[in-house]
Order: structure tokens, then C-alpha cells, then sequence
């Protein structure tokens, strides 16, 4: 398999790009060549819900996507990312099933989170449930019948196909090795999903709680340490938890870009940006878009409140046809506040009005950010918000997670924005001066940015103007010594 390397990362589903393994591995190889280093197939192994996240078994690929050997084969020419849930299983599982079955008697008892056992006086007090960070109204529990008769609440912080489980005990552990283990076989990174809510204690936030979570995490990185597999841990919060994981030294995503490159291309101004680039991390993958939606949370104090408000009015404007069709916002609940908006629903071509120049400069400027960028295949392909899909799927997410047949990528590979960014996106694979050393400039307040990188004699400048969406990328070619414009 290729180990990790700084290469522009696909995010997709292993159907949204053809049907099935196979045909995405046509798709990227005729369309796409050298366009991508990395490949993050989302959950690709049978599931009872959430697009995949609800992981029935790891042990085989979903029938319907393909086998192993299918991303074996990917694996040998892309360095691949898949996805491990540390927080929860599906209810579907053996291991689930097999309590259900046998109650106290099962082995896999205290894999599961008990309501009553957790808390030391048998129920939550009204200041513990105050402090919950939480994703959807009520309790984070769900109530099940054993077969023995005993009704039982078990802890679930998100959707009712998942059920959370217990790092600490024996029995999650054994299933962390075997299912760690097997995937360590295969990809040489491997994305721990929504890790922050495993980290519980009584009185706490039961999310991102110290110094549970560093405890957490190096449960889970345990089995990976023979492989030498790498580890991303994945959360959506405020980004100083970012800059916290980054002082240990782990990969991070920089989730906090999306939203100030919208409000620097919705207002001209470069001054948030500018400060971010000097402080994020470097270590880490950039983002504009995933299959979730465009994270609010991450700016807090990055933004302000009216800035974060300028850009969420304006993106709920561009989404108001939709809005029909979505029960809810995402929301989050914390601690002494009321609930917060969590991530804006829109595909990032949309979210800029579908705005060509924008786009591709918002693109040009992650792909000169610290760290290794990933793009979502809607966003590969310019995609607008899929309010079709929304009518079929009450998952507001839906918006954003249009399944592509073979002849709309033909049609969308030749729009002249595509083609102008898959030539840049192949500029910035190969050119080695991502390799080297950054250099952000002033902030002029007129905004414009520059960044340029350079290792040895090579070096490439990003001038950019956030007012009129122009841009300049000058590079030196070592062969004649002269600078070049892309």
C-alpha cells in the first residue's frame, strides 16, 4: 500500500462516483490522473444507517461496493484513509445482538454503556444534564427490552441505528484489536470518527473531556503501533482543540478554513484569514467541504459573532429553497448556552452563489494552506445543492451528497472551471515546494494575500485579491531559472 504523502486527498463514498468500487477506480483513473494522490472512501463496509457511520461488521466491504481486494488495488495507487468509530457501533452488530440475546450472561455486556451505572447516584441531576454536550434534544440514551425481559438505557449520543460503547472495558478493547488490526492491513491511515464523545465522566461535558480523551486516543492507537498506521482524529469544535491535539503531535484537521474563506470572499477582507494562516497548525488536512456540512462552531473567536452571522445569513439565503425540506438546522446544546447553530448545509460552489472565480480562488488558497488538502467529489466536480436529493432523504446532509451518474461527470470534467482546477490541483501534487518552507504575508487591509512556499530553488508565489476574485500563480522552473506563470 502507499504510505501517506503530501498529495491533494479525494473524499467520496464508494458510490457517489459510479456505482461501485470498480467504476470509481475507472473514474479516477481515465478522469482524473495525477488530479489526486489520496483517497478517503467513506465507510465502505456494511452499515444500518447515517450514509455508512452506523458499522454493522469491518471484517468484510459492503457486497454491493466490492471486496478487499478492491482496495487493495486502490490502495497501490492512491495512499488511502478509511473509517474507524471509537464512540459507537451499530445496533445491528454481533456484538449487540449478542446482549440482547443473553443480557447479563454475554461478553459483551460491558461493552455498552449502561444510563443507571454511569452516573453515581443512579440518574443525571439537572446541572449534569445542563452540562452535556449534545447533538440531538433529550437524553443521550435510548431505551431497549432484552430478551430476558430487562429494559435497559444505553447511552447514544446520535442516531438511533447507533449505540456508544465503553473504551475502558475489556471487552471494547478486544473489539478495537481485532477490527484496528484489519484495517491496519489495508490503508495506512485511518480517520478516528467523532473520537471526542467516547471521553465521558459524570459532571462533565461527557465530550472532549480532559485528560480522558489523550487516554482515549491512545487506546485506540494501540493497535495500529505494529503497523505503523497513522491516525486522524476527527472533531468538529472550537478550533483551539485543534491547536491542543497538534501540540501532541497529531494529524488535525483544519475545519476552522471553510468558513473564513467564505467570509473573505462574501466581504473582500483578508485580516481573519491572514491571522490563521500565521497560527494554524501544519501538521494537518484542510477541508472546504465533506460530507457533513460546513462547520460553524470551529471559528468561534476567529470570527465574530456578527461576522459568522454575516456569512450564515447569507449562505441560509442562497439555501432558502431547500429549507422545506429540512426539519432541522444542526444544532449543538453546551453547557450554560442556549443551542448553537453546529455546520451550514450547502454544497461550497453553492455557498459562494455559484460563483466561478470564487470558487477556484477558494480552492487556489487551501491548496497553498499549511497541511494536506482534501476535496469532496462534490466539491471535484463544482456541484450545486442537490435540493432533488433532499426530497428522497430527510437527512439534511443530503444537500450535499448527490450521487453522480457516469455521464454527469463526463459533463461536469469539462466545465472550463473544472479543467482550470485540475490543472492546479496537478501543479500542486508535483511541484516540491509544498514540501518546503511558508512565508504569509502582511496583511495589507486592501485584501489581497500572498503566500509563497519554497525548499531549495524551488519556489512558488499565490497572489491573490479577495476583492476581485483575481489571482496570480508564479512558480520558479529549476531546468531554466526563469519564473513562471501558471
Amino acid at each position: 500500500m502507499k504510505k501517506v504523502e503530501n498529495k491533494i486527498m479525494l473524499i467520496t463514498y464508494a458510490n457517489t462516483m459510479g456505482k461501485d468500487l470498480k467504476e470509481l477506480e475507472q473514474v479516477l483513473e481515465e478522469k482524473f490522473k495525477d488530479v489526486i494522490g489520496g483517497l478517503h472512501i467513506l465507510p465502505f463496509f456494511p452499515s444500518s444507517g447515517d450514509r455508512g457511520f452506523a458499522v454493522i461488521n469491518y471484517d468484510i466491504v459492503e457486497p454491493e461496493f466490492g471486496t478487499w481486494e478492491d482496495i487493495d488495488r486502490l490502495s497501490e495507487k492512491y495512499y488511502m484513509m478509511a473509517d474507524f468509530m471509537l464512540n459507537h457501533v451499530s445496533i445491528r452488530c454481533e456484538e449487540f445482538k449478542d446482549y440482547m440475546e443473553k443480557g447479563e450472561n454475554s461478553p459483551y455486556r460491558d461493552m455498552f454503556i449502561h444510563w443507571e451505572e454511569f452516573w453515581p447516584e443512579g440518574e443525571p441531576t439537572q446541572a449534569d444534564m445542563d452540562a452535556l454536550y449534545r447533538r440531538k434534544p433529550g437524553g443521550p440514551y435510548m431505551e431497549f427490552t432484552r430478551k430476558d425481559g430487562q429494559k435497559v438505557k444505553l447511552w447514544n449520543t446520535f442516531f438511533e441505528e447507533q449505540i456508544d460503547i465503553n473504551p475502558y472495558t475489556k471487552a471494547t478493547q478486544d473489539y478495537y484489536q481485532r477490527n484496528l488490526g484489519r484495517l491496519a492491513a489495508h490503508v495506512p491511515l485511518i480517520r478516528f470518527d467523532a473520537f471526542a464523545y467516547a471521553s465521558k465522566r459524570p459532571g462533565s461535558s461527557c465530550f472532549f473531556v480532559e485528560p480522558e480523551i489523550w487516554e482515549v486516543l491512545d487506546i485506540g492507537m494501540k493497535p495500529l503501533e505494529d503497523a505503523g498506521t497513522q491516525m486522524l482524529p476527527e472533531i468538529h469544535e472550537n478550533y483551539k482543540i485543534q491547536l491542543k491535539m497538534a501540540e501532541k503531535d497529531y494529524w488535525v484537521y483544519d475545519f476552522a478554513l471553510p468558513m473564513l474563506l467564505l467570509h473573505g470572499l462574501k466581504t473582500g477582507r483578508c485580516d481573519r484569514l491572514i491571522h490563521w494562516l500565521n497560527i494554524c497548525p501544519r501538521k494537518q488536512f484542510t477541508t472546504l467541504d465533506t460530507h457533513d456540512g460546513i462547520g460553524v462552531v470551529d471559528v468561534v473567536d476567529l470570527l465574530t459573532d456578527d461576522e459568522i452571522d454575516l456569512v450564515r445569513e447569507d449562505v441560509d439565503d442562497i439555501t432558502r429553497p431547500a429549507q422545506q425540506y429540512i426539519k432541522l438546522p444542526s444544532m449543538i446544546k453546551t453547557t450554560g448556552k442556549k443551542a448553537q447553530r453546529y455546520q451550514l448545509g450547502s454544497t461550497y460552489y453553492s455557498a459562494l452563489r455559484c460563483d466561478d472565480d470564487a470558487y477556484l480562488l477558494a480552492r487556489i488558497v487551501q491548496f497553498y494552506t499549511p497541511g494536506i488538502p482534501q476535496v469532496y467529489y462534490v466539491g471535484l466536480l463544482a456541484g450545486e445543492n442537490d435540493i432533488e436529493g433532499l426530497k428522497h432523504d430527510s437527512d439534511p446532509r443530503s444537500i450535499n451528497r448527490h450521487t453522480y451518474t457516469l455521464k454527469e461527470i463526463d459533463e461536469a470534467v469539462q466545465k472550463p472551471l473544472c479543467k482550470k482546477l485540475y490543472e492546479i490541483m496537478r501543479f500542486r501534487n508535483s511541484y516540491p515546494a509544498f514540501d518546503g518552507d511558508i512565508t504569509v504575508g502582511d496583511d495589507k487591509n486592501d485584501g489581497t494575500l500572498s503566500i509563497t512556499w519554497q525548499k531549495e530553488a524551488y519556489r512558488t508565489t499565490l497572489q491573490a485579491d479577495f476583492r476581485t476574485k483575481k489571482y496570480t500563480i508564479s512558480y520558479i522552473d529549476t531546468s531554466s531559472g526563469k519564473e513562471c506563470i501558471l
